[in-house]
């Protein structure tokens, strides 16, 4: 068992006593104090796993030479190559890209194919919130590789398919198009 998802575990062991205390005594209220407590001790848990996380991301970019990967400040990793005169994707804009998602490991989890590449508005969700980051760091022609931590993918129960709870993920980006 991995120590992430013992550190789920431990939070779901946590969670449950308030949440079914709270469903059998509606008029009970929780003090101050102990949501204080409970804040710190989420907070706690959260810091742990994202340092986790952090650690992971790193030896993967270590393992795969990717010399030159920056960090965002919501903790989206990214490589961007290829060169380009257009401006950047931002909110409001159409974007067109092929892609290919794996989890660490290089377990491939989904990919376009060439003849159906995805579209979608940015700013209008319906992606991970990793994704809408990564392409308004691109331009029509670009490539990219980006490296979604579960807070910026798919959270912690996965999609329930193919992403596993608390899964790191890789993008692999090739922009298309961007209307503007």
């Amino acid at each position: 068992m991995s120590k992430t998802y013992r550190y789920f575990i431990i939070l779901v062991i946590l969670v449950y006593p308030l949440l079914s205390q709270e469903c059998k005594h509606k008029e009970q209220r929780v003090s101050r104090q102990e949501f204080t407590e409970v804040r710190k001790t989420f907070t706690k848990i959260n810091k742990v796993l994202v340092d986790q996380d952090r650690s992971l991301i790193e030896g993967y970019i270590k393992r795969h030479n990717l010399d030159g990967m920056k960090e965002s400040g919501t903790g989206l990793y990214y490589l961007v190559w290829g060169n380009s005169n257009d401006s950047l994707a931002k909110v409001g804009d159409v974007v067109e890209y092929s892609f290919r998602v794996s989890l660490l490991d290089g377990t491939l989890c989904y990919q376009t194919d060439s003849s159906n590449p995805k579209k979608f508005r940015v700013g209008k969700g319906g992606v991970e919130s990793g994704v809408e980051q990564a392409v308004q760091l691109m331009r029509r022609g670009q490539k990219g590789k980006f490296i979604l931590p579960p807070h910026l993918a798919y959270g912690l129960q996965g999609d329930l398919k193919m992403i596993p709870p608390r899964s790191i993920i890789v993008y692999d980006i090739e922009m298309l198009n961007v209307y503007h």
